[in-house]
């Protein structure tokens, strides 16, 4: 199993805490890197510093939504391969059939039970840490 460089979007500060928690409460040794909202993490991506194996989007942010994020991210020939996954409190369907239309490699809805959060989330980083990822 892979170590992960993973880009959290996501404005709720709650929600960051939350998953940095639950990897390191799980011994994943995991990068996490944290942008606020999509402007944010399109600049991170930019400078090429940090590119991620994953980046773990939310859809409601303020400046520019996921799904703003998300074409923009699939029109850049550098960035367009890194799979993104969409963590949202919004189970609905045209949200979900729209994130899949630009490209999306998976959709979680966000559960209220800490608990389940949990299990969605190891599962969610196990699964990709052992998925072939286009690195280059």
């Amino acid at each position: 199993m892979r170590n992960l460089k993973i880009l959290l979007i996501e404005d709720d500060e709650i929600e960051r805490l939350k998953f940095d928690r639950v990897l390191k409460k799980n011994g994943l040794l995991h990068k996490l890197s944290l942008s606020h909202n999509g402007e944010e993490a399109l600049e991170k991506l930019s400078t090429h510093n940090f590119i991620p194996d994953i980046i773990l989007l939310d859809l409601n942010m303020p400046k520019m939504n996921g799904l703003e994020f998300l074409k923009i991210l699939k029109s850049d020939q550098h960035l367009k391969y890194i799979p993104v996954i969409i963590l949202s409190t919004s189970n609905n369907i045209r949200d979900l059939k729209r994130c899949y239309e630009e490209g999306i490699a998976g959709y979680m809805v966000k559960p209220l039970k800490y608990e389940d959060y949990i299990t969605k989330i190891l599962t969610l980083v196990n699964y990709w840490s052992q998925n072939e990822l286009i690195t280059s």
